[in-house]
């Protein structure tokens, strides 16, 4: 079973940058579209970024420019940088992970709209 553990989190104020780590275990082989989600308090589980196989990346607007998502497969790590930070980015963050199974298929941040939940996430609060 594969689980992904997030870390990273803390708080800053606006404008600083925080980098997310997530760690995964068990057999990843099969998950060629990586991303993260993140929860507020009162909201829906929104996508943030994915990354694919070949480095293909997808971001949701209110991020794109601000963020970046990266992976290295060699060591079961997917990473999110996350520069200018918002009190709107207020938000527990979690990895998740798509099985495309369609040759040609994008791996797009849409996909991780709702994701269940793959393991434990980190608490990132933006200060005004």
């Amino acid at each position: 079973q594969v689980q992904l553990v997030a870390s990273g989190g803390g708080s800053v104020q606006a404008g600083g940058s925080m980098r997310l780590s997530c760690a995964a275990s068990g057999d990843t082989s099969r998950y060629n579209c990586m991303g993260w989600f993140r929860q507020a308090p009162g909201k829906e589980r929104e996508g943030v970024a994915a990354i694919g196989d070949y480095g293909y990346t997808s971001y949701v607007s209110s991020v794109e420019g601000r963020f970046t998502v990266s992976r290295d497969n060699a060591n079961n790590m997917l990473y999110l940088q996350m520069n200018s930070l918002k009190p709107e980015d207020t938000a527990m963050y979690y990895c998740g992970a798509v099985d495309l199974t369609i040759p040609g298929m994008t791996c797009a941040v849409g996909y991780f709209n709702g994701m269940d939940y793959w393991g434990e996430g980190t608490l990132v609060t933006i200060s005004e």
